[in-house]
């Protein structure tokens, strides 16, 4: 039921990303023609955002066509980091659309162009409508890193967009032409605020560093105090994908049968489905004193001596 339930979500997912497809490369069009026509850096500004966008939404459909893949021998966790490795393109792209829209907003309070404030603020409001639109219907997918980065493109975009009626207003009854340079230089500031959380948590997750919000101390102690866990060490979390997280870990109990372990097993994984959201465990019994040298947990006779 879960699997089904996954692949019914992905098709749903996909379905809404081509539609966004389809919607944003006729908004491209539209900015990149009313953009000339108005000579306004902001309009063009937004064009090359959403040319962005329209390649984040790409590698975002990608992705999830490729991580509903089901695992095989070669790739036995599945394809879901290609979702985190979409986002990490998508979000790494912005920041060199950012660079590109500062040089020109620099270049254009030196040298100031006559922009049509009118024609900017209709094109805009389309802009809003659509963009809004495209988030609402990613909004509820966001879970997904994948899709937050492809909904955080949007965002920022409605943000922006709303921001340059605004400004063509501003234009339109003071005649200040550095207000549309000034836009371009908020807008790439918004682009790169939108980036930085995904940048980041995308690297985290294809570095196999802890998920964000997991404190290891935290879940050794709660481990703990579960009846015949005397210790817990060699103990890693990491994530398989945006939204599913593993754990391995050592575990010390008493010398006891297996039959009895079971309840000890039975609870620990009890405790780290409802607490953390761990699913998939690798939990290694041992009941031998331990100790760790040079990363590798290596068990002691209990008649060892420590040499000094």
């Amino acid at each position: 039921m879960h699997t089904h339930a996954e692949h019914g979500a992905g098709q749903n997912t996909g379905r809404i990303l081509k539609i966004s497809l389809i919607v944003t490369v006729a908004y491209i069009v539209l900015l990149v023609i009313a953009g000339v026509k108005a000579k306004s850096l902001a309009l063009l500004s937004e064009a090359g955002h959403n040319l962005s966008d329209f390649l984040a939404l790409l590698l975002s459909w990608g992705a999830v066509y490729i991580q509903n893949r089901p695992p095989s021998s070669t790739k036995t966790f599945g394809y879901q980091r290609a979702g985190v490795l979409a986002a990490f393109i998508n979000s790494s792209s912005l920041v060199l659309i950012t660079v590109l829209i500062f040089y020109e907003a620099v270049q254009r309070f030196y040298h100031p162009v006559e922009v049509q404030p009118k024609l900017m603020m209709w094109v805009s409001l389309a802009g809003v409508i659509m963009n809004g639109a495209i988030a609402w219907m990613l909004a509820r997918s966001r879970r997904d890193l994948n899709i937050r980065s492809a909904f955080l493109h949007e965002i920022g975009d409605t943000l922006a967009t709303a921001g340059v009626i605004f400004g063509g207003w501003m234009i339109l009854v003071t005649g200040r032409t550095w207000i549309d340079p000034l836009l371009s230089v908020i807008i790439g500031a918004l682009i790169l605020w939108s980036s930085y959380g995904i940048i980041r948590e995308s690297l985290n997750i294809l570095l196999e560093g802890t998920p964000r919000g997991m404190d290891l101390g935290h879940i050794s102690d709660q481990l703990k105090t579960i009846e015949g866990v005397n210790n817990v060490h060699d103990l890693h979390v990491w994530s398989i994908g945006s939204d599913q997280h593993a754990l391995s870990a050592h575990v010390a109990i008493d010398d006891i049968p297996p039959s009895a372990s079971e309840r000890i097993l039975v609870e620990i994984k009890k405790q780290l489905h409802d607490n953390y959201n761990i699913h998939h465990t690798t939990i290694q019994f041992e009941h031998v004193v331990c100790e760790v040298a040079h990363g590798c947990v290596i068990p002691v006779a209990h008649d060892h001596k420590h040499v000094h």
